[in-house]
């Protein structure tokens, strides 16, 4: 495209832009399209169809899809920016998205013209060339909203084709939009249950003339699906069910027949039962198959959710289904009976393999679980399960079953265990790389551990409610504070890699450690080039063959999203977008040794950054985070109230505000808050006057005396930390724990 043509679209633009802005786009009561839909005509941009996806190397400066191309290798041609040239790297523009939320997306760039998404659902057209924005679009997804996701209100980008971009709303609308001019085609709530807390924050796939999408929200007691939509329409043209719902009102199709065989009990469809596929779907050209990457169990306790045991189908599986009818075909289930949070919604590539002397086609994907699969397409067969990471949860893959073989001396039934990988996982949705020429994988991995234990009413009862409103884990986070003191000594310390690893052999031709376990997703080059931005606020270019760090970017702020790099005009470009916390939003500020992220020592700002050879521009230079935490007017409260306290605030807000009310940098620090928000607690936590910033009301969960409770907690905390930071108590275990107050 040339920048006259930019010119003129930016114009056509802007003749709707005013318009655009003060339309609402109100959700719909059911699964219909709106009435007031209308299609808008053609389009001359975002021309991008199956053939066009398929013939993606023939045109390397763009990025058609959500990993590059159908196979979501993630791997790209082009080599302008390569070993010898890297240092010359620079920022070439960078644009401000108005958040201090996690961005998380990848970029789709088409002809010049970049489409992303930010927090909040937002959607943007932007010239790829000048960073400067030719549209936007808000789905004003009410703040509210945002106490029904678990892991912030993200979104992971979005997907173009036939002149359209398709995008996922947190509230769980799927938008067909202009390419052109941003405006809506079509809208379609892909909710068939509005009442529990589904969410979607993953980004669309769309081939043979469908739009896949997924959704969230398995810790809050739904059942997962995946729906595919007509991409012109937005017809619902079928829907797979990844869990069994109620067996007496019979199943959808004969794989859920097959799947309610391996659940036990007499009302696990009540819990939900997870299995939500938030993350990864891949379409397979070679065998016509639509792959679904499952999520974990609700609750994640398998004792409770299914006791009796039984592997619990589809949950933590990657399932092939024929892409024009949504018809099983085969499935992989990576964690049978899945105790520990173990989804497998990590991306998954599709790649050509010499395995034993035979060519086969075949599927990667690095888990939750610590293990790296390679499973043939053909018929779902495992081919390799190797470790990726330190995974102590099971010994090995045996690969004649295809079973995980588990570890019983870390049974958490009776007695609180330490596991690795934790519900963060050895490597998460954060994308990896595939060399198909090599063989090798850059991989962003992690040893994050938790102390598991299963919830204490149930260890007592043997019943476990399902609770409305909050999240259903099976697990006692009330108490963790002082699992975590009680079991301390014996705490593995999280860490942090990246690693260049050969899946089919299992070994490392590098790893390199980095001091925070939250990092980036990766992108490898045909330049011998591997960039990643970390928590520290770096993005690196680490040579390909040896793990050399070649050059490196301070950008001051965490980073998650994974990069992309394209090519305009003879000019290659490598972008990444800035802003942390999803998953890791309950941890809060690190204990040592971990160091601290950028966005706790400077901010969150979210950008998009844009580099290329000889840039100049520069980034203003931020100011380090002044925490003073005030000293708090506590009134006298007895020990058994403050653990009372400690219990509400882990079961209802550590999971935003962070483990023992100390914040990641994210989401407000609750013991930094001044006399107002001390005055008006309930005003905030009750009647929800904050909700359009995402501060929902909880007064369907919590009364006055419970938030008396949390709110003594909160500053008995501060007091705290505030006393160990001007020397006068010693810092230590005490950090962890309530005031020694008399009773």
């Amino acid at each position: 495209m040339t920048k006259s043509m930019l010119v003129s679209v930016k114009l056509t633009a802007l003749t709707v832009l005013f318009s655009l802005l003060m339309s609402s786009c109100s959700q719909s009561d059911d699964e219909s399209i709106n009435s007031d839909s209308i299609s808008l005509g053609s389009t001359e941009i975002g021309l991008i169809d199956d053939e066009r996806i398929m013939s993606a190397e023939s045109e390397p400066g763009n990025w058609l899809a959500y990993g590059r191309t159908f196979e979501e290798q993630r791997f790209s041609p082009l080599k302008q920016i390569n070993k010898d040239t890297v240092s010359e790297l620079g920022l070439a523009w960078y644009k401000d998205m108005g958040t201090n939320r996690a961005q998380e997306a990848t970029p789709i760039v088409v002809d010049g013209i970049m489409f992303l998404t930010s927090s909040w659902s937002k959607v943007f057209a932007i010239d790829a060339i000048s960073g400067e924005t030719i549209w936007s679009f808000d789905p004003e997804v009410p703040g509210e909203v945002a106490r029904r996701a678990c892991c912030d209100v993200v979104n992971r980008g979005v997907a173009v084709y036939n002149g359209k971009v398709y995008f996922g709303s947190l509230d769980g609308r799927l938008f067909a939009l202009n390419a052109e001019t941003g405006e809506k085609v079509w809208e379609v709530n892909t909710l068939y249950d509005t009442e529990r807390f589904y969410t979607i924050t993953g980004a669309p796939r769309v081939a043979k003339g469908k739009v896949f999408i997924g959704n969230g929200g398995a810790e809050f007691g739904v059942r997962g699906y995946v729906t595919a939509y007509d991409s012109e329409t937005g017809e619902q043209i079928w829907r797979f069910y990844t869990v069994p719902g109620d067996p007496s009102l019979g199943f959808e199709d004969p794989a859920m027949e097959m799947a309610a065989d391996t659940w036990k009990g007499s009302n696990w469809w009540e819990f939900g039962g997870g299995g939500t596929v938030w993350n990864s779907i891949v379409y397979d050209a070679d065998f016509n198959n639509i792959y679904l990457g499952v999520g974990n169990g609700s609750p994640w306790t398998r004792d409770i959710r299914s006791p009796g045991g039984g592997d619990n189908l589809f949950l933590s599986s990657i399932v092939a289904l024929d892409v024009d009818t949504g018809q099983y075909k085969w499935h992989y289930q990576t964690t049978p009976g899945d105790n520990w949070d173990y989804t497998a919604v990590q991306d998954m590539a599709l790649a050509d393999m010499e395995i034993d002397g035979v060519d086969r086609k075949v599927l990667l994907q690095a888990p939750k679980n610590g293990f790296f699969y390679v499973i043939d397409r053909s018929d779902g067969k495992l081919l390799r399960a190797h470790p990726f990471a330190t995974v102590t949860w099971a010994s090995h893959v045996d690969l004649e079953t295809g079973r995980p073989v588990e570890n019983p001396d870390l049974d958490y039934s009776e007695e609180a265990k330490w596991v690795l990988p934790g519900p963060l996982g050895a490597h998460n949705w954060q994308a990896m790389s595939v060399d198909e020429k090599s063989g090798m994988v850059y991989l962003p991995a992690q040893d994050n551990p938790l102390i598991y234990s299963i919830a204490d009413e149930y260890k007592k009862t043997g019943i476990y409610k399902r609770n409305p409103g909050r999240m259903n884990l099976g697990l006692e986070f009330g108490r963790i504070t002082q699992l975590f003191l009680d079991n301390i000594e014996s705490q593995p310390t999280p860490k942090g890699y990246l690693k260049a690893f050969n899946p089919l052999t299992g070994e490392e031709s590098w790893s390199i450690e980095i001091p925070h376990y939250w990092n980036g997703g990766v992108i490898a080059t045909e330049g011998g080039v591997v960039f990643q931005g970390d928590a520290l606020g770096m993005f690196t270019a680490y040579d390909k063959d040896s793990g050399e760090q070649l050059w490196q970017f301070n950008t001051y702020t965490s980073m998650l999203a994974p990069p992309i790099t394209y090519e305009i005009d003879g000019v290659q470009y490598v972008s990444i977008l800035t802003g942390t916390g999803g998953g890791d939003l309950f941890s809060g500020e690190p204990l040592d040794p971990v160091v601290k992220p950028a966005s706790l020592n400077y901010n969150n700002s979210g950008r998009l950054l844009v580099f290329k050879l000889q840039g100049s521009e520069e980034l203003p230079q931020p100011n380090l985070r002044i925490r003073d935490i005030p000293k708090q007017n506590i009134t006298q409260v007895s020990n058994s109230d403050l653990k009372k306290g400690e219990i509400q605030y882990h079961d209802f807000c550590a999971g935003c505000h962070g483990l023992v009310a100390r914040s990641g940098g994210v989401i407000p620090d609750l013991r930094l808050m001044g006399q107002g928000s001390h005055d008006g607690f309930d005003l905030i936590v009750l009647d929800g006057i904050l909700s359009s910033n995402g501060m929902a009301s909880f007064s369907d969960v919590l009364t006055k005396e419970d938030t008396q409770l949390i709110h003594n907690y909160v500053k008995a905390r501060a007091e705290q930390d505030r006393l160990v930071a001007a020397g006068e108590i010693e810092a230590g275990k005490e950090r962890l724990t309530w005031l020694d107050l008399e009773d």
